[in-house]
């Protein structure tokens, strides 16, 4: 049925003052706060540590060198992101979306991030000292390097990812860590009582670093190429 002049007039009138969601340009401009959207925005070399962003929708946001320490990312979605050489040191993320972020030297000393999502993430020498990761999702992340010192590991997923000289010696895994294909070529396992992990095979074994307190779960023996020498940077 056609429309009158008048009514196309109104139906514009309408469409002007309530635009389809999907038509909305972020806010790149506004302060930091729960559930806003800065998808796309340019938020590099910045001071925001502990901004609460909680639920907030940060995919493919640019916080290269920013400071976030202590920041709220509980269930935000930061997809895409990119966070090198940023600061969450003291953040909480527990359910935060980190999955494809480029966070090269970033830091994620002492976050808390239970059942965060780090899934296909390039993660190149990242700090993780600290971190509570219980549950959290690695997949297929790139984790060459990456420090893990005292963090808490259990339930962790690093199925398919790649550990290349990351150091997990001085985590903790206080029951199952899946590593299902995950590289371990040289990663530090040094100490770790591993008995519980799942998906470990014995050519990961062979490629990684323990020492005679490394515990192996049943099946798998240490290599005599055990301990590694000391890697220097």
């Amino acid at each position: 049925m056609a429309m009158h002049g008048s009514s196309l007039g109104l139906l514009a009138l309408v469409l002007l003052a309530f635009p389809p969601v999907a038509a909305r340009a972020a806010d790149c401009g506004s302060l930091a706060s729960p559930k806003l959207d800065w998808q796309e925005c340019t938020k590099k070399n910045l001071m925001l540590q502990g901004s609460d962003l909680e639920g907030a929708n940060l995919i493919g946001t640019d916080f290269s060198l920013t400071d976030l320490a202590g920041a709220n990312f509980k269930s935000a979605n930061l997809e895409k992101a990119t966070l090198v050489r940023a600061s969450l040191e003291g953040a909480h993320a527990e359910g935060a979306n980190f999955a494809k972020i480029e966070a090269y030297r970033a830091s994620f000393a002492n976050i808390i991030g239970e059942g965060a999502i780090f899934a296909g993430a390039e993660l190149q020498r990242a700090n993780f000292a600290g971190a509570r990761l219980a549950g959290a999702s690695f997949e297929k992340a790139e984790l060459g390097r990456a420090d893990f010192d005292k963090a808490v590991l259990t339930g962790t997923k690093f199925s398919f990812a790649n550990l290349s000289r990351a150091d997990l010696s001085g985590a903790a895994f206080e029951g199952a860590a899946m590593f299902d294909r995950a590289f371990m070529f040289l990663t530090r396992i040094e100490g770790l009582d591993l008995s519980a992990a799942t998906g470990l095979e014995q050519a990961q074994i062979e490629l990684a670093c323990g020492d005679a307190s490394t515990k192996l779960p049943a099946g798998l023996s240490a290599p005599t190429s055990w301990p590694c020498p000391a890697e220097h940077e």
